[in-house]
């Protein structure tokens, strides 16, 4: 998330004044919408674009995830509203700091820190302990029409599917960027659909560093904005995606994928194999979320991935 200004002429900041919270400031802002502090201790969330009638599942999502231990926080929802058909919802407010805001002036280094790889391990093994859950499998992944599992009972079997449907979305878009895309798709829903069954987990999908919060001393404390590719699925994917989104437009990008994925493989017992076959399916169900053609960074880095 981004800190944000403007709190005297925001309508949002008089709304919750009006609603006994005179000292509201706007917070930051994300994916998932902008985030209020109301007072010590807790937030509100003006939510964008997510219809008030699946917001059920989120409050049990967290649920799901908060009630296992953790050595860092995750979002709890205290209560919820609507104003105006925008969903706000009242939350437990999460320390710490961004571990990166990814602004210029905090490139990473081409070698990464000791601490912030080590905070990485900590949140991927953390996470990688709360079981999948059958609200986790009733979510959508940014972009598609239906749960993910929809109709599978084996995660890998349900993100080939995904490639698969993703890939049509905008076909032409992408196959102008990437040569013989019928058989990058083809090749990587087969080798999906061939790996073995593995034991689910939560997936957050989107573990780049301003949604992970660390202390003073570079410890993870919390992690948010749970949702874009949120699921229950193998840990693998979470380790792989998040080698590959950790930098991906800095000058080192390609170096800290591979880093981190050698990482993960040698720490979490992943296979390198598995970890760039989870890349290269993730290239294929996100590439057109942000925009399409080399105008677009996010367009630009999937289709490299996937070449």
């Amino acid at each position: 998330m981004t800190e944000t200004g403007a709190h005297e002429t925001d309508p949002w900041v008089q709304y919750f004044a009006r609603r006994g919270h005179p000292h509201a400031r706007r917070l930051a802002s994300g994916m998932e919408g902008t985030v209020y502090r109301l007072q010590e201790g807790t937030v509100a969330k003006v939510w964008a674009g997510r219809p008030p009638g699946d917001f059920d599942l989120v409050r049990r999502l967290y649920a799901d995830i908060a009630g296992h231990p953790l050595p860092f926080g995750t979002p709890e929802i205290l209560d919820a509203e609507e104003c105006d058909g925008v969903l706000v919802s009242y939350e437990r407010e999460l320390g710490g700091r961004p571990l990166r805001s990814g602004s210029e002036g905090e490139q990473p280094a081409r070698d990464l820190p000791r601490r912030e790889t080590d905070a990485l391990l900590t949140v991927l093994r953390g996470l990688a302990s709360v079981p999948g859950s059958e609200v986790m499998r009733r979510l959508v992944f940014q972009g598609d029409d239906r749960p993910l599992w929809q109709g599978h009972s084996r995660f890998s079997d349900a993100l080939a599917a995904l490639v698969e449907r993703a890939a049509d979305r905008n076909r032409a878009a992408l196959a102008a960027q990437v040569p013989g895309l019928a058989d990058v798709v083809s090749r990587t829903a087969s080798a999906l659909r061939a790996l073995p069954d593995q034991a689910d987990s939560v997936i957050h999908g989107d573990l780049v560093p301003p949604n992970l919060h660390v202390d003073g001393a570079g410890r993870p404390v919390a992690v948010l904005d749970f949702g874009f590719c949120t699921t229950a699925g193998d840990p693998a994917f979470e380790a792989a995606v998040t080698a590959a989104v950790w930098d991906m437009y800095g000058p080192d990008a390609a170096h800290h994928t591979a880093e981190l994925s050698r990482l993960f493989a040698r720490e979490l017992g992943h296979a390198e194999e598995v970890l760039a076959l989870y890349q290269r399916a993730y290239a294929l169900i996100t590439y057109d979320l942000f925009g399409m053609g080399p105008h677009d960074g996010h367009f630009r880095w999937c289709a490299a991935r996937l070449r």
